[in-house]
């Protein structure tokens, strides 16, 4: 086998059985969806939806001061956490660009899980073993450790609630626990990347198909469908939240991206990217940077990733990511676009779609947001 060929997760066969169109996504072979993409998007927004997910980066920090290395060689104050929560964090190069976002638990007192994107574990794994130097913490590779499944959707709880007796009602947005689903041991944890109520399962690979089957026995009643990467595309992209490659690069900081709020300058300690990521606050207080906006079609045309966004004939920034959305019943795309266009309801806004350009309604994110 070469090592080009694209991995496969634990559930690969599973996923050719339900008839999957695979695709090669950051090396692994993924399932982009099993018959509707419209359908899967919509199951998840009214019902529930089976995502694997096993693509993810799960890399371990142990040690007395594991603790201590995140804090230096992430942007957030990780330290902070408390044992079963999680914290959405970056990682960040010395000159302030973004290497990847991050999720963290925090599993016991001196143990983490980061949670890094599939395109960028390798990158971050490298980083964080290099930050490692001086502290008495062990950071481990820990991708082939886990098969990570997630239910997502209305429905979630209800159908997690039937094969696990973990305290689900105890369990807060951005907290983890270990239990026992459908007799597998597992990282419970409520979070997501759809906009939606859910929880994402950390297991053995050799347990994912009995649990991904025991999530359809008992999804399928209400309504449970398996989704694969583009539902969960669409998704993210409704709900405003950003994807690496396209909403956060390496050229961006967190104050570029207008997230600077995961920016912690108050904790203890030097962090890596400090300097610069102070002086890029600073340049955005004074010059805001370009602003992160929604941007709803008047017509049917799809933006995609590097359209430029136009006004009085002037390009006044570009698409980061866009798509036709379900939920909307209109193309919609989140775009880099001048302060001074940024308001909702900014008039006179388009997208140039090979050379035509089009109207765009400029609105706040997220597009879409779920009834508590």
């Amino acid at each position: 086998m070469s090592s080009n060929a694209p991995r496969l997760t634990a559930l690969d066969a599973l996923h050719r059985s339900l008839g999957a169109t695979m695709t090669d996504f950051a090396g692994w072979d993924m399932p982009l969806r099993y018959g509707s993409e419209r359908d899967e998007h919509l199951a998840v927004r009214t019902r529930a939806g089976l995502f694997d997910l096993s693509h993810m980066g799960e890399i371990t920090v142990t040690g007395p001061q594991a603790a201590a290395l995140l804090n230096h060689g992430l942007v957030g104050n990780i330290a902070s956490v408390g044992v079963g929560r999680a914290r959405y964090t970056m990682i960040c190069r010395e000159d302030g660009g973004i290497l990847d976002d991050l999720i963290v638990y925090r599993l016991a007192e001196n143990e983490y899980m980061v949670v890094a994107n599939a395109s960028n574990a390798q990158v971050v794994l490298d980083a964080l073993t290099e930050r490692a130097a001086g502290f008495d913490a062990l950071v481990r590779d820990d991708r082939d450790a886990y098969a990570l499944i997630a239910v997502q959707g209305p429905e979630s709880p209800g159908i997690l609630k039937s094969l696990t007796d973990a305290d689900l009602d105890g369990l807060k947005y951005y907290a983890g626990l270990p239990g026992t689903v459908a007799g597998v041991p597992a990282l419970i944890a409520r979070t997501g990347y759809t906009g939606e109520d859910g929880f994402e399962l950390f297991v053995a690979p050799s347990d994912a198909e009995k649990l991904w089957q025991a999530l359809t026995d008992a999804g399928t009643p209400v309504g449970l469908v398996p989704c694969g990467l583009s539902c969960r595309d669409t998704l993210r992209l409704e709900a405003g939240m950003p994807l690496y490659g396209h909403e956060l690069t390496t050229s961006l900081t967190p104050f570029d991206a207008g997230l600077g709020r995961v920016v912690k300058f108050e904790k203890e300690g030097d962090f890596v990217g400090r300097a610069a990521l102070q002086e890029a606050a600073t340049r955005a207080e004074e010059n805001p940077p370009r602003v992160l906006v929604g941007l709803v079609a008047e017509g049917r045309r799809v933006p995609r990733a590097g359209y430029p966004v136009v006004a009085d004939g002037k390009v006044i920034g570009e698409v980061t990511s866009g798509a036709p959305s379900p939920t909307l019943g209109k193309p919609i795309a989140m775009a880099y676009v001048d302060a001074a266009h940024a308001a909702p309801g900014t008039a006179g806004v388009g997208v140039d779609i090979r050379g035509s350009h089009e109207p765009y309604e400029v609105v706040a994110l997220p597009f879409y947001k779920r009834q508590k």
